[in-house]
């Protein structure tokens, strides 16, 4: 499937250009990481879904910030840290410390719940439960109905 998508959006124009294309993805995600991990160790603060690139065109917005957790484990981040980069990092960043940015009395607070520990797993990001918005609570039930109605949308255009 991606590979039919790669080449509609003039990714690659054949089989042999696709592979071409990967290999270079490749090596530019395993420099990605060690530049992330080095960053880290160096004392960058580092932020969350800030870096997407026409360089990688499949890369989908939104979708892929549940993807980034594990990609900057992998960099040599630790869970907390990773977690850190979607909520703490960026309330200091935009000088909100005080009212955002981790769970307590009297902050403003949109949650991601998840049925198992990230803390654990950083794949676990990706089990969510449900969400709190805006003081509305969202179960998985109303969050399914969401996605089908933005995949609806999306056929709606194709």
């Amino acid at each position: 499937m991606a590979f039919q998508v790669g080449r509609r959006a003039g990714v690659a124009d054949s089989d042999a250009k696709w592979e071409a294309v990967n290999a270079d993805r490749a090596r530019e995600i395993e420099t990605r990481l060690r530049m992330v991990g080095d960053l880290h160790r160096g004392g960058a603060g580092l932020l969350a879904g800030t870096d997407g690139a026409v360089a990688f065109p499949l890369v989908v917005s939104g979708y892929s910030v549940h993807e980034e957790p594990a990609l900057l484990v992998e960099a040599g981040l630790t869970p907390l840290d990773a977690l850190r980069t979607a909520t703490l990092n960026p309330a200091h960043a935009l000088g909100m410390a005080d009212d955002l940015g981790s769970v307590a009395p009297g902050k403003l607070a949109d949650l991601v719940l998840l049925d198992a520990d990230p803390l654990e797993d950083i794949a676990n990001t990706t089990r969510i439960e449900a969400v709190v918005l805006n003081g509305r609570l969202l179960n998985r039930t109303a969050l399914d109905a969401l996605i089908d109605q933005a995949e609806a949308a999306a056929a709606a255009v194709e």
